[in-house]
């Protein structure tokens, strides 16, 4: 199988590595990846690398994403989600719609955030989930993130007040620490209920594969898309039969028209991805930085 990009519907319960540890039994691909983790809990969108396209998991991290996610508020729980019991901190029935989108406004931005005690952070080598795990439950350091928008789709008042909330960012939010965070502004408590990854770059959920529908290769086969679906905005350059085989071999060429300057994406006559490289323009070459095999 060539380098593909799967769009999975990651179901509720499995980790993103058991959902790669499938997808590699059924496609008999040894080299597959995903590009940004799901708690077992959250669904939606997770791409599946295969073969060479695992190479461009670097870049695929930088495309922004999109969840829906359900705030539940009037206690916290040691997980930040609803996997741990609760701890009552306040009543939230005075809470109000307005309240809610006043306070998710301090969180759109370049922000610092402190992930939660059970992530795969490290704190001094080790992961974060592991110390929790033993009861070594100390915070992760605070880091830099960046929301670019946190939007109240519904608010429910009440005794069990929650939220739904869309949310778009980079790499790197964690949504539990926003709903942890929100809650704790807002002076209740609150933790994530049901996250639904929607969108990852142009990979939407409403287009994603169910992963129990991918049973036999052909399956597999027939879902997979061009790796350069995750290179969405980067520009494209043709390769002749000649050339495809001397980027294979690591080697730059001369392409017509001109390479603008900054990174490409090679394809060959097919409209294959080959190779991801940068343009040399004293040279006025192509110069392959990744070769997907």
């Amino acid at each position: 199988m060539r380098a593909a990009v799967l769009n999975i519907d990651k179901p509720a319960g499995l980790t993103s590595f058991a959902v790669v540890r499938r997808v590699r039994q059924v496609a008999k691909v040894k080299r597959v990846g995903h590009a940004g983790t799901l708690d077992p809990l959250a669904t939606g969108v997770l791409p599946i690398l295969l073969g060479g396209a695992t190479r461009l998991s670097d870049l695929a991290h930088k495309l922004p994403k999109a969840y829906d996610a359900e705030v539940l508020f009037g206690a916290t729980t040691i997980t930040d989600d609803a996997e741990a019991e609760r701890q009552a901190v306040a009543d939230p029935s005075g809470l109000t719609a307005d309240e809610v989108r006043s306070a998710l406004r301090a969180f759109v931005g370049r922000i610092s955030q402190r992930p939660p005690a059970f992530s795969a952070v490290k704190i001094d080598g080790e992961r974060a989930y592991k110390l929790a795990r033993r009861g070594e439950m100390e915070a992760p350091q605070p880091r830099m993130v960046e929301i670019v928008e946190a939007e109240l789709l519904e608010f429910t008042a009440g005794p069990d007040a929650r939220a739904r909330v869309r949310v778009t960012c980079h790499s790197g939010v964690y949504l539990r620490s926003l709903a942890r965070d929100l809650g704790e502004r807002l002076g209740v408590g609150g933790y994530l209920g049901h996250l639904v990854r929607t969108a990852y770059g142009p990979l939407k959920v409403e287009e994603a594969t169910a992963l129990d529908q991918l049973t036999t290769t052909e399956a597999v086969e027939a879902a997979a898309l061009s790796p350069s679906v995750l290179l969405p905005d980067m520009r494209p350059v043709r390769l002749s039969v000649e050339q495809e085989a001397l980027v294979r071999a690591g080697r730059p060429v001369r392409v017509l028209p001109p390479p603008p300057p900054g990174l490409l994406r090679a394809h060959d006559e097919q409209g294959g991805l080959v190779a991801i490289g940068h343009t040399d323009p004293l040279h006025r070459t192509f110069v392959p930085d990744k070769v997907l095999a």
